[in-house]
């Protein structure tokens, strides 16, 4: 049985001939152990179908249902308040109360739900010690670091054990080195407590690294869904596939196709690619074909399947450098592990992952 499940779901901003969609028919669910990630641009509408499973926004059709109950059904007008669907929320400034400790900010929903002391004492207690919490709990939120401050929100949306936790960016106020660290930690945790979790991001390497499966929302409907490895290797659209990866794109003419088979012409250049989607197109049609920025090997002689472009520049990343080379208007980036020489140099790529949409 899943424990979300939301059903053509429309929702709009506004009413009568000013009303602006928000949602247009989008439909997931969220089985139990299981996390999903709403990933996609802003104005997507990932943060508003966030909202409106908690309650927080009204849709105008559809239905929503927690478990077997139903808490949002369009047809017959009935929504079930925020404070009855019994979900976790994390939100993306964490909204702790500045004025009461950590372990009175984890036990405040409990208080609202007029637990007895002894029980909640209990139960906050056992909640910071899962999230290494337990030696914080007299401290104010001012006195915490920012990973800190987040995991005393994820602690009080997990401290009743509700059947699903949102999760609104929820480590967007982190900075970089911290990010990767909370992200680990978030993922363990999920894994440890077998939460069933909806994730708002638009960060498609935080997506892949703490969810199950990942839908993309594209200007209010699902553009594709899947696991993080299918969504990244195998992406049915042109947009999934530049939201997922770093990418090269390429000016280029249409020579010829045999089913997934493609000849292409980049700047005199002829290069075998793989169509994907549903490409349409005749012999001669203006192109755009795209590479992922990993999969370009970069070769000092000549070499097949390969456009030849003097070095432009390269940048040191740590682990590896990032070379540009241009020419006209074509641009291609691409990985190496060692800083270039000026000169000409031979880019190839595989046709397989040279990819026409």
């Amino acid at each position: 049985m899943n424990e979300l499940t939301v059903d053509d779901l429309h929702l709009d901003y506004g009413t009568g001939a000013h009303a602006n969609p928000i949602l247009k028919g989008v439909s997931m669910h969220l089985q139990k152990g299981e996390v999903v990630a709403l990933l996609g641009p802003s104005g997507s509408g990932k943060t508003t179908l966030l909202r409106a499973v908690a309650g927080l926004e009204s849709p105008r059709l559809g239905s929503i249902d927690i478990g077997a109950r139903r808490v949002f059904d369009g047809a017959k007008k009935q929504e079930l308040p925020a404070e009855e669907r019994n979900l976790g929320l994390v939100f993306q400034s964490y909204a702790l109360w500045p004025h009461k400790t950590v372990f009175d900010n984890v036990a405040y929903g409990l208080q609202l739900r007029r637990m007895a002391g002894g029980e909640i004492k209990t139960r906050v207690a056992e909640v910071l010690a899962q999230l290494g919490l337990g030696h914080l709990g007299e401290r104010y939120p001012h006195q915490l670091s920012g990973g800190q401050q987040q995991r005393v929100a994820i602690a009080r949306a997990l401290v009743y054990n509700p059947p699903v936790i949102l999760l609104d960016e929820p480590l967007s106020n982190l900075d970089a080195k911290l990010r990767e660290e909370a992200r680990a930690f978030l993922r363990e945790l999920i894994v440890r407590l077998g939460l069933s979790a909806l994730m708002v991001t638009h960060d498609q390497a935080e997506a892949m690294a703490i969810s199950d499966r990942i839908l993309l929302l594209n200007n209010g409907r699902i553009e594709q869904q899947g696991t993080p490895q299918s969504m990244y290797e195998t992406p049915e659209t042109l947009f999934t596939a530049e939201f997922m990866g770093s990418n090269n794109r390429l000016p280029g003419k249409l020579v010829q196709r045999d089913g997934a088979d493609v000849v292409i012409d980049v700047a005199g250049t002829q290069l075998r690619g793989t169509g994907r989607g549903n490409p349409g197109g005749n012999p001669g049609a203006e192109i755009a074909p795209l590479v992922r920025v990993e999969e370009v090997r970069i070769s000092a002689t000549q070499a097949d399947n390969a456009l030849a472009l003097p070095l432009s520049t390269c940048m040191y990343l740590g682990d590896r450098w990032e070379c540009l080379f241009k020419q006209g208007d074509i641009s291609v980036r691409a990985y190496s592990r060692m800083r270039l020489g000026d000169g000409m140099y031979w880019l190839q790529m595989p046709a397989e992952k040279l990819w026409v949409f």
